[in-house]
Order: structure tokens, then sequence, then C-alpha cells
């Protein structure tokens, strides 16, 4: 039997459908970025301006957060060598834990090796421990709560995306003695928009729901301290469990789950992929734990990336680009055919020198592929002004539709101060 050829059907079905992932080998230089060096396939190297980062104040670039993972590997070495039960239970992760409980006000937190993880195991947990529970799930949420739904063999239902109504219809229509939770994200990452927290924190008050909330697109960038959009919104008290990422706003690697000392302990103690995982390495808990530290402080950082974001919104809607409008720091561009979305970003890349990596289906439905944006505190205005430009040229060489009457989009700012001081960042703040 030729198994070899299954897999090369199904790798020409991705390519027919356009949907083929092509990774683009960058290097990224702390002192450089949003600069990274872009390595071509002939062995040649060339600058390139990334605009699709998820690491989006760039601490994964802050002298303080590298100098805090070479002394830690320096003094514990590059590994946990363990899982967390058995020998892996590092200081530097213990450390990273209670910061995290007493970034979001909770107990406790339990870290994972990663966002898709932590939800995976949390979820999948929690869900499988509450008996005949019910789990209600936004239509928009992350693959990695699908999986933890399905992990659980909870019964599911969908609620139509950021529909209160909707969701109420469900739990009322739902046995009042039954144990429900209610998952869902503050912040869509592909479509920008964010969660009516308050107004399912009510829905699970009346009815008796748990909530769940993955928080990764906004943690760190959020809130006085960086909790999130519940913390902004003022809201984080009535979230039982919170979920983030250690890879994103914080700029280093892991997920975790923040919540009552029992929920977090039921987890630890009966979720597989936590129990059977080697732990974080101290080293990169050590970072992870220096960023949060550092975050809890920096409104000022936040400010700068608010400002950008909003400026890069901005410039793209007056030069005519179908910007999606939407409340927060995502700038996503639409383009509406996989083809053409690839074909702009291969445009940008090779003859701008911008990196933006295309999101087709299944990240997106289909007819919804778009060049997802993420403007970081380092981009300066010009760097934006390039963007725009390029953009443009891209948009008129693939004959893309631009808006006729774009409506300048608005933007939420966490504060008006937007200078930022930390010298490393100087030259963005400028």
């Amino acid at each position: 039997m030729n198994y070899r050829q299954y897999f090369e059907d199904a790798l020409s079905r991705l390519q027919a459908e356009r949907r083929y992932r092509v990774f683009v080998d960058i290097e990224r230089d702390p002192a450089r970025f949003p600069y990274a060096r872009r390595y071509l396939k002939d062995g040649t190297a060339e600058d390139v301006v990334v605009w699709c980062s998820n690491d989006y104040l760039g601490m994964g670039l802050h002298p303080d957060v590298i100098a805090a993972m070479q002394e830690a590997a320096s003094r514990h070495g590059v590994g946990a060598g363990g899982t967390r039960n058995i020998a892996g239970t590092n200081h530097p992760l213990v450390r990273l834990e209670a910061e995290l409980a007493d970034l979001h006000g909770k107990d406790g937190a339990l870290v994972f090796t990663s966002g898709w993880i932590s939800n995976l195991a949390a979820i999948g947990t929690i869900g499988a421990l509450l008996p005949n529970c019910l789990i209600l799930s936004d239509a928009f949420n992350h693959n990695s709560m699908i999986e933890g739904i399905r992990r659980s063999g909870a019964r599911k239902q969908i609620f139509r995306h950021n529909d209160v109504a909707h969701l109420e219809d469900l739990l009322r229509a739902a046995d009042p003695d039954q144990p429900k939770l209610i998952a869902f994200e503050s912040l869509y990452s592909m479509h920008g928009d964010i969660a009516p927290i308050g107004k399912i924190a009510d829905l699970a008050e009346r009815y008796g729901a748990m909530t769940y909330l993955d928080e990764v697109h906004a943690v760190g960038l959020y809130g006085p301290r960086g909790g999130g959009i519940a913390e902004r919104d003022g809201v984080m008290n009535r979230i039982d469990v919170i979920e983030g990422t250690l890879a994103k706003g914080f700029g280093a690697l892991g997920g975790y789950i923040a919540a009552d000392s029992t929920i977090i302990d039921a987890v630890r103690s009966y979720a597989a992929s936590f129990i059977f995982t080697t732990a974080l390495p101290p080293a990169v808990a050590a970072a992870a734990g220096t960023a949060v530290r550092l975050l809890k402080d920096r409104e000022d950082l936040r400010a700068l990336h608010q400002r950008q974001a909003l400026l890069t919104k901005h410039a793209l809607s007056a030069a005519g680009l179908p910007v999606m409008p939407n409340p927060s720091h995502i700038v996503p561009v639409k383009v509406g055919d996989a083809e053409r979305c690839k074909l702009a970003s291969d445009r940008l890349l090779d003859r701008h020198g911008i990196y933006i990596q295309p999101i087709n289906y299944p990240t997106v439905e289909r007819g919804g592929e778009r060049l997802r944006i993420t403007p970081t505190p380092l981009h300066t205005d010009a760097h934006i002004a390039h963007l725009v430009e390029a953009l443009v040229d891209v948009w008129k060489s693939l004959d893309l539709p631009f808006e006729q009457d774009s409506n300048v989009v608005t933007f939420r700012r966490e504060s008006e101060d937007a200078h930022c001081t930390f010298p490393e960042f100087k030259k963005a703040a400028e």
C-alpha cells in the first residue's frame, strides 16, 4: 500500500484551496525590532519590517526580560528536569504563578507549556468534573477551547457570537439544577471585537453558571495593571476562571489559568495534559515573571501601543483600505479571497520588505480572508506611513477593492498619555 500517496493527496487539497501554509524564516534582533532578517532559500538574507507579531508590546525583546532569562539559565540550567510532580516544580515557576494570581486577583494560578494546552486541560477537566455539565460556547471561540470542550465529554451548546440574548435563551431553557459553564473570549484576535463580559457575568449569576474567560489577546495590554479586558471593565472578580498566555503581551512562552484555589487544585490533580507534561523551564518562567511584574506598572507602554494601533487604523482607513472596524488593537484588512490574500502578502514581502502573514480558512471563514496587522510600540509613525504606501501599491497592482466612503474607525485608548519612557523604546516614542 502506498501510504505516502494519502499524505500527498491531503497536501494537494490544501494547495488547491490556497490554504497551504508557507513559513517565513526570520531572525528577530532586540536592538532593531520591528526589523528582522528574512532568510531566503538561496542562502541570502534581507531586512523586513514585521507587522504581524503577537509579541504585541515587544516584551520578548525587553532587556530586563532577556537578562532574567539569561541569569536563570546560568543559575538553574536550561531545562525543568521533569514534570511538575517529578522534580519539575522549579522556584521561578512557583514565583510566576504567584505573580499571575496577584495580577488577576485570584487565590491561585497554574502554568502550562502553552495557551493551547491550558485551554485544552482546564476546560476539559472542569467540564469532566462537573456532573452532567452543559458548556455554552461562543461561536467564535478558539480551536483550543473547542478541543477542551470535546475532551471534557460534556454536552455543548453554541451561542451566536457575543449575542447575550441568544445566550440567555439557552440558559433559560436549560435545567436549573444542571451545572453550566459559559466559555468565551474577551478579545477575538482575528476580528478584534470585544465580548460584553459584564453582561455575560450578569447572566451567569442569574442562571447559576460558572464563567471561563480566555484573555489570551488582552493580558498585559489592557487594564490598569495589564490584567486584561475584565480588569479594564472592572469585572475581573466576577469571572470564575481566567485563562491567559505568556507568549503574546508578555513576550515569553506558556499559558495559565487563574481561579479559586480549589479549582486550581482540581485541574492540577486531574488534567492529564498537565500531569504528564514536562514543566516550563526555569529560564522561561523567570523571563515571563519579569515581564508580568514590569507590565503591572507600565501604563505608559500600554498607552503608546494603543496610540500606534489607533494611528495605523486611521492612516489605513484614510487611504481607503478596507480596515474591518473594531475597538481593539487588532487591525484586520479584508481581502476576501484566499489566493489574492496570499498574493498580497507575497508582494508586500518581496516588493516592500513588509511581512504580514495571510489569514485564510479555517482560521477565518471562507470569504473572510484578510491581512491581520498588529502594531507595536516599536512601530514608528514613519513605519506606519511606509505600510500605507505599500498596501496602496499592492491593492492597486492586484486590483483589490478600496472603500469608497471610508469611515475613520473609533478606538478606545487606555490613557491619553502616549509617551513611553523606556530608554530602549525612546525611538518609538518619538
